[in-house]
């Protein structure tokens, strides 16, 4: 007898795991999402004054090291490739990031080798520090003062909101750091971007009979309508799914302005405004993400962040320590679950790429899928919470 399934939002995590089940499940499936389009914050279209393709929610850049994830997206879609390189404004200075041998010897005006730069980037650090306690910390036991304040200080502030040293340094994880010239903003080895759009890549995706997309459509998780379902598949925010009962995660969100111009308008893709007397944190001019097009005018969005209010679209979770003791409660009765599980970013309150979220669902698919085949318990969770 054929599976009813109802997956609750139209990311990468709910339609890569639909694709997967409905190749490999006898099974009819619903997607909701309450937004109006498919792919959720990966979501593009083409913007009507100019036909430049905008990332809607801020610039997406795909790149693994996983090659089966590479194979996977492309063998739906054509991808070219692209080197995200990213530019730093400091005082209308232009540097490059991540920090490499370029931005050293610019920012210092010095002509270090390797080497050179290394050993002084070792005597600007700040020793007195063993073990970092804060993002803060983090930062300038690595690289000292004058890097840290240049580069991560004013950008990090506006960002999170708050002083750096009020951030755990677990936000801070590895420094981008490159004593050579390398400025390729990633150093994973497949990177590129869809030539049609993220969006069109999902539309692949969920181009299955047995698939049924549903968009402006709420859901709501009455007993009723779990009964209607053999499992729902949730991708929501997980507070959400409880109506808030242990209160709101933390969450920053981006929004932007949109501006048209003629030709170019600052002759990259992403530029980041690390200076704290700018309000933004960076501009991004969408024509050079796609330079196998040609374009008259151009489209770019100056990007602010702020707290995440109850309308707004959740981007970064903080994860500070009261996010994690709600979290935990949360986790612990959707434990209870018997016909329900949670996937994503929002689901697991982790801050995910999209190769991490593409890979997570084919991971807990395969899992679901060998489920049904041989019994055993239905996973709720792909991750276990650190």
């Amino acid at each position: 007898m054929a599976q009813k399934f109802l997956i609750v939002g139209a990311g990468f995590s709910g339609t890569v795991l639909a694709h997967q089940l409905a190749q490999n499940l006898s099974c009819s499936i619903e997607i909701w999402d309450e937004r109006n389009h498919l792919a959720g914050n990966c979501h593009t279209s083409r913007d009507a004054a100019t036909n430049v393709m905008l990332h809607q929610y801020g610039p997406h850049i795909f790149n693994t090291d996983k090659k089966e994830i590479w194979d996977f997206v492309n063998s739906l879609i054509e991808f070219r490739p692209f080197i995200n390189r990213v530019k730093a404004n400091y005082k209308g200075a232009i540097y490059s990031l991540p920090i490499n041998l370029h931005t050293i010897n610019q920012f210092f005006d010095k002509s270090f080798s390797p080497e050179g730069a290394k050993a002084f980037i070792q005597e600007q650090a700040d020793k007195t520090i063993d073990t970092p306690n804060s993002f803060e910390e983090q930062a300038m036991k690595f690289i000292g003062k004058d890097l840290y304040k240049a580069f991560f200080y004013g950008y990090t502030k506006k960002q999170w909101g708050c002083e750096p040293s009020e951030l755990p340094a677990s936000i801070l994880k590895r420094l981008p750091v490159r004593f050579n010239y390398d400025d390729n903003y990633y150093n994973n080895p497949y990177q590129g971007i869809p030539v049609e759009g993220y969006t069109a890549l999902v539309e692949k995706l969920v181009l299955s009979e047995k698939i049924k997309v549903t968009l402006n459509k709420k859901f709501v998780p009455t007993p009723e309508l779990l009964e209607q379902y053999d499992h729902i598949f949730y991708t929501g925010p997980i507070d959400a799914f409880f109506d808030y009962e242990f209160g709101r995660l933390g969450y920053r969100t981006v929004y932007f302005e949109k501006h048209i111009a003629d030709g170019d308008y600052q002759g990259n893709a992403v530029i980041n405004y690390c200076g704290s007397e700018v309000p933004y944190t960076r501009v991004h001019e969408h024509k050079h993400f796609a330079p196998w097009e040609s374009h008259e005018k151009t489209v770019y969005f100056k990007e602010f962040s702020k707290e995440t209010g109850e309308n707004d679209i959740p981007y970064y979770p903080k994860r500070l320590s009261a996010d994690k003791d709600i979290l935990l409660k949360y986790r612990q009765k959707a434990e209870s679950q018997t016909k329900v599980s949670f996937l994503g970013r929002l689901a697991t309150y982790r801050y995910m790429d999209m190769h991490h979220v593409i890979g997570e669902a084919l991971s807990f698919s395969k899992i679901f899928i060998e489920h049904i085949h041989n019994g055993g318990t239905k996973p709720i969770f792909p991750n276990v919470e650190e």
